[in-house]
């Protein structure tokens, strides 16, 4: 890849093109990728309503199933101006165990490469440079320490592993989880350093990636 393509492909990350802020001006295109963030994820209503089964109720192996997403949130300075974006995939697979009202086993593992945001120019460069998913293509977590589930909807820390473009760092995910008939719905985030995962936040001057952002997800299990 030649140097003029690296850094057309690179504006991509939080600009549409550097002429989109030159004819909108930095502030109103800032003011319009904003309006379009995606809200963090959160309990239903239903399911935090709905959630009264004591824990051992929930024993069982649950699958993460439809209605479920994953994605990242990460924050931008164009010419000054705050941006966030966010990306989210509906391309999330896995299992969680619960055992005697305890969260014993979870696995989930997320498609990459179908992580999208409302820019493809965003989302290339995210696929390639940032992650290279045609060598990395999933990212997934592991839990490594069982949690105790109370009683209805309950917040939780997830201690496990998660590994992005094969890289595994040990994390800790603020999560909520509720329990409505027979369903469970669990949402959290965890924050990351791009660094520590071998991705380094582009900075092309007039608009640039912080060094963290978060890990997004909102799972909806079923039994079986």
């Amino acid at each position: 890849m030649d140097k003029r393509t690296k850094v057309i492909t690179g504006a991509g990350v939080g600009v549409v093109v550097l002429a989109a802020g030159l004819i909108v001006g930095p502030r109103l295109y800032a003011d319009a990728e904003n309006s379009r963030v995606d809200a963090a994820p959160t309990l239903t209503a239903a399911a935090e309503a709905g959630s009264t089964a004591a824990p051992a109720a929930t024993d069982g192996t649950w699958t993460i199933g439809e209605g479920s997403f994953a994605g990242y949130r990460v924050d931008e300075v164009l010419s000054g101006n705050d941006i966030t974006v966010t990306g989210r995939t509906d391309e999330v697979t896995g299992t969680l165990t619960v055992a005697e009202g305890s969260l014993t086993e979870a696995t989930v593992e997320v498609d990459m490469a179908s992580i999208a945001t409302d820019e493809a120019r965003r989302d290339d460069y995210f696929r390639g440079t940032a992650l290279q998913v045609d060598t990395y293509p999933t990212a997934t977590f592991e839990l490594t320490e069982p949690v105790e589930l109370e009683e209805g909807a309950t917040s939780a820390q997830l201690v496990g592993e998660l590994t992005i473009r094969d890289v595994t760092q040990p994390v800790t995910v603020d999560a909520q989880i509720a329990a409505s008939g027979d369903a469970v719905q669990v949402v959290g985030s965890v924050p990351v350093t791009f660094a520590d995962y071998g991705v380094e936040a582009p900075n092309l001057g007039f608009v640039s990636v912080e060094d963290t952002g978060a890990v997004e997800f909102d799972l909806r299990l079923t039994a079986g």
